[in-house]
């Protein structure tokens, strides 16, 4: 769903009141929800599911399974255990759903959690993601809101998932191309959330945490900015790209959801002029599976720099000015 469509869906929802414990929830919307239990431990709740993006049926699992994984890492938690959600034609053979579960099992067994049950359903089209339990600890949330004027933004995995996707829907992409997209869609953002929890409980600075996926970097970083009440710029040269991911946009090989973000985060962006069609191609192109979008304080850029060979970040703009309302708020790409 666009976000458009999903903004107007949730607004009546988030009128209701909302519990206590509810930590984080529909009023500022946000990765997952989490809700607390004691005052050492908090649960993390979210879900995704979605038709197959590649043809392998056990990578298609595995990229689904730490998608919907990401969310409780962008929260600073950990996973706990997942449920199957399953939705299968009749005609399908059902040795295709037994790979898609097996990627998305190993996937989660990767993260050190367990797929705890399931729920399917008949569909016309193969869809296939997890409700997922996360855990943290109440004081150690990472949530989108709370950028500061100063920080740096970071962004953990290379952006074009979607270009190259599509490109392969068409029979356009190459195999190295496609298979290094896997392996981002499938490397879990659990190390680089552990590196940012790591800087957050020994220094401080890490103050917030979104993962970019459907909306595109635009539309999460929007969604930092605006609940932060802070305006963003981002070096559009500095972005980190899949292999050839601006070739597949130069063909056209842009999804679907490329144009609702446009239209809907749109308004609030300031493109540079220099910035051409390929260049909005990629920075509006829905992720699958992408990376850890942080503000951090400055100070903290060259430890979590030093972490290249294990975590890799890029450094990819800057957080500006403080507002008093979200219709100041700016995002800028120069």
């Amino acid at each position: 769903m666009g976000p458009e469509a999903l903004a107007q869906v949730l607004r009546p929802l988030k009128a209701q009141s909302v519990p206590p414990p509810l930590l984080v929830g529909l009023s500022a919307a946000d990765d997952a929800a989490v809700y607390q239990i004691n005052e050492q431990q908090a649960i993390i709740s979210t879900a995704d599911f979605f038709p197959p993006v590649v043809d392998d049926p056990y990578a298609f699992g595995a990229i689904a399974a730490a998608n919907a994984m990401s969310d409780v890492y962008a929260m600073g938690g950990e996973v706990l255990m997942a449920i199957n959600l399953v939705a299968w034609p009749d005609d399908l053979e059902m040795e295709l759903l037994s790979e898609i579960l097996r990627g998305g099992a190993e996937t989660v067994a990767r993260a050190q959690a367990v797929i705890a049950g399931g729920h399917t359903v008949s569909d016309r089209e193969p869809k296939y993601g997890l409700a997922v339990t996360g855990s943290v600890h109440p004081q150690r949330i990472f949530t989108k809101g709370g950028a500061q004027p100063g920080d740096l933004l970071v962004l953990s995995k290379p952006l074009g998932t979607g270009l190259i996707t599509t490109a392969h829907k068409r029979n356009q992409v190459t195999e190295e191309d496609l298979a290094a997209a896997v392996a981002s869609m499938t490397r879990l953002n659990r190390e680089a959330s552990r590196a940012l929890a790591e800087l957050a409980a020994t220094s401080g600075g890490v103050h917030a945490v979104t993962d970019v996926t459907g909306f595109g970097l635009l539309g999460h970083a929007w969604e930092m900015a605006s609940q932060s009440l802070t305006s963003i710029r981002l070096a559009f040269s500095a972005l980190p790209l899949l292999p050839h991911a601006a070739e597949y946009a130069a063909r056209g090989c842009t999804p679907g959801g490329t144009s609702r973000n446009r239209a809907y985060f749109g308004p609030h962006v300031r493109l540079g002029q220099e910035l051409d069609a390929v260049a909005e191609a990629i920075l509006w192109d829905p992720q699958t599976s992408g990376g850890l979008l942080a503000a951090i304080a400055p100070e903290l850029w060259p430890r979590l720099a030093a972490l290249e060979s294990s975590v890799p970040f890029w450094l990819i703009g800057e957080v500006t000015t403080r507002h008093t309302e979200e219709a100041q708020v700016s995002l800028e790409v120069y």
